[in-house]
């Protein structure tokens, strides 16, 4: 199946993502297409955490969902969906809420890369500060909702984005931890601003977070392999 990925990566690299284990953090309209695209690429072990259910309005934007798993974990049927893709890949479900509370429940050290793709800033900020602390690289994604721009998504560090509210918050708090880098996929779009919105959750279609999604796991693929 990677055949056509060797011609680019070459054979050596292609073994080396066999044997690297990603964690990702949040399998939403970010993380879903992430994992979608590490798995396509070769990673071998993923690591995924989440403790939501798939809900009827994850439809419209979230490659997992389908009409006839609404209600399902989102670990349980990202796994499935992994697996029919490659059978080959393994799959650690952890049907989850990472939090301050129950982080020091998990091994940061096992992994080779972590992607966080929550929308919590506690738990992204967490997440950061122990990947940080073992020593494993960070990718992190800033908001995505109410934007529709693909072409504004880029890859940078945190303390050069700007616009984005969830980056400003971010930067603030990471500098309060200690932590002056950190590579970040953001957008400078202003989102779009609905009255009432946190009524039916934050306004969004499936362009800028799929293609977030897609970035993420690119920057993944190439750091392990050494671009």
């Amino acid at each position: 199946m990677f055949s056509r990925e060797v011609l680019l990566i070459g054979e050596e690299n292609l073994k080396k993502l066999k044997g690297k284990t990603v964690a990702l953090f949040g399998v939403g309209g970010v993380g879903g297409f992430a994992a979608e695209a590490l798995c396509r690429s070769g990673i071998g072990n993923i690591s995924v955490f989440d403790g939501d259910k798939i809900a009827e309005s994850n439809l419209n934007r979230q490659i997992i969902s389908l009409k006839g798993n609404v209600g399902e974990s989102k670990v349980k049927a990202l796994a499935e969906r992994l697996k029919a893709v490659n059978p080959e890949i393994n799959v650690e479900e952890n049907e989850v809420f990472f939090l301050p509370e129950n982080a020091d429940e998990y091994d940061f050290t096992k992994f080779d890369y972590v992607i966080d793709a929550v929308d919590t800033v506690s738990a992204k900020l967490e997440i950061i500060k122990r990947g940080k602390a073992a020593g494993v690289p960070v990718i992190s994604c800033m908001g995505t909702g109410g934007k529709t721009d693909i072409e504004k998504l880029t890859v940078s560090d945190i303390n050069a984005t700007e616009i984005c509210p969830l980056a400003r918050v971010m930067r603030k708090e990471l500098k309060k931890r200690g932590i002056t880098e950190l590579k970040v996929v953001y957008s400078p779009e202003e989102p779009v601003k609905r009255e009432g919105r946190n009524k039916g959750g934050q306004p969004s279609m499936i362009f800028v977070p799929a293609a977030a999604g897609l970035m993420l796991a690119r920057e993944v693929i190439f750091d392990l392999i050494g671009e």
